[in-house]
């Protein structure tokens, strides 16, 4: 079976990671990795040299970056995209294509391949992110794909409702918990020699995405942000970049400046999947509004305050705290973090076998 893997950013790399690794290693398939967006994107940390120090070829290399961060420039992002991976589609033929989430420029790479009636199987359909566009573009490729996989039985019910019947569609789990039960995670001092960061400290894990869809009320947000920042003492903030979403350049450059002012922050374009998770499991606790507060944080429990509107709509489990995106609300949201601490592992999102589940779907199929 000729397998695509569209990946265009380290967020669902991360992610796909236990599939490509079990697809690779199987003789059944023919395993075709196709990176686009912020993987080969210099001010983004090319990561696409992440994907080939894991081992794997890259046979297909997809300049599809926006020249801005404004709604027109993300708009010209989406049609530059679609115009690249018309040629793809035209010149290869593949049994299945995986796309994963959310994201603008997998929605445009999806909706290129409808004309040429190709298959495609969709990871982490159904859920909700009413704070972002992105809701819209997973729900579109949603209807475009022939096979899906989901999380859990939420969002596996939520995709029934969208197609209007049960076939094809599969609640495998998360392939974000295959990846903490199978990677050896790094010690502390192991993290300290890769990144230079000393993990003993009580340390922030900070990530903050522009929300999308009010994105004119993205700079008064990171100036709530960094200020509550600014009057936090006694942590180590370890702030990781934004997506290349609409206004992210602004975020970006407001966060620069923070960290070069501040002896205390510690400014990360990219730890690799290895990485973000052993800092995840060492933090005292994450600050922002990423999916990965949601799902790989629910494995250890970690304690995640869930800054505004981005992620609404996810399933929210014992360690979340959803808070205002205002300086006096994340200030006691820190302080509060003792009292929200929780060692209740959820189980809402399988038990780390999805990549199996899947790879005995597909052999199901022929």
């Amino acid at each position: 079976m000729k397998i695509a893997v569209l990946t265009s950013s380290r967020a669902d790399y991360g992610i796909y990671f236990p599939l490509i690794k079990a697809i690779k290693q199987d003789p059944f398939f023919e395993l075709n990795i196709i990176a686009f967006g912020t993987h080969l994107s210099e001010e983004h940390g090319y990561t696409l040299n992440n994907i080939i120090k894991d081992g794997f070829d890259v046979p297909f290399q997809l300049d599809t970056m926006p020249e801005g961060d404004s709604a027109y420039s993300i708009s010209k992002a989406i049609a530059k995209c679609v115009n690249q991976f018309t040629s793809v589609w035209n010149e290869h033929k593949f049994d299945l294509v995986f796309c994963l989430g959310d994201r603008y420029e997998m929605f445009a790479a999806c909706a290129s391949a409808v004309p040429f009636n190709i298959k495609l199987a969709h990871i982490h359909g159904g859920e909700q992110t009413l704070g972002a566009i992105d809701d819209a573009f997973r729900q579109a490729i949603t209807h475009f794909s022939t096979y899906h996989f989901t999380t859990n039985d939420i969002y596996k019910n939520r995709v029934v409702e969208l197609k209007g019947n049960k076939m094809n569609i599969y609640n495998v789990g998360s392939l974000s918990i295959d990846n903490l039960k199978s990677l050896q995670l790094l010690t502390i001092d192991e993290f300290k020699n890769k990144f230079d960061i000393d993990l003993s400290k009580p340390s922030i894990l900070i990530t903050f995405h522009p929300e999308t869809v009010s994105f004119e009320k993205n700079e008064t947000y990171i100036n709530e942000i960094i200020t509550a920042l600014g009057e936090t003492k006694g942590y180590q903030l370890i702030i990781t970049k934004p997506n290349a979403d609409t206004m992210g350049n602004m975020i970006r450059n407001k966060l620069n400046d923070f960290i070069q002012l501040n002896s205390d922050a510690i400014g990360i374009e990219s730890f690799g999947t290895l990485g973000y998770l052993s800092c995840m499991k060492y933090c005292s606790f994450m600050l922002g509004n990423t999916s990965s507060g949601f799902v790989e944080a629910s494995f250890f429990p970690k304690y995640v305050i869930n800054l505004g509107e981005r992620q609404r709509g996810r399933i929210t489990t014992e360690n979340i705290f959803n808070c205002p995106i205002d300086k006096r609300s994340i200030l006691k949201a820190m302080a509060d973090y003792p009292l929200f601490h929780t060692t209740k592992v959820a189980d809402v999102y399988g038990e780390g076998n999805s990549a199996e589940k899947i790879i005995q779907i597909l052999k199901s199929l022929t």
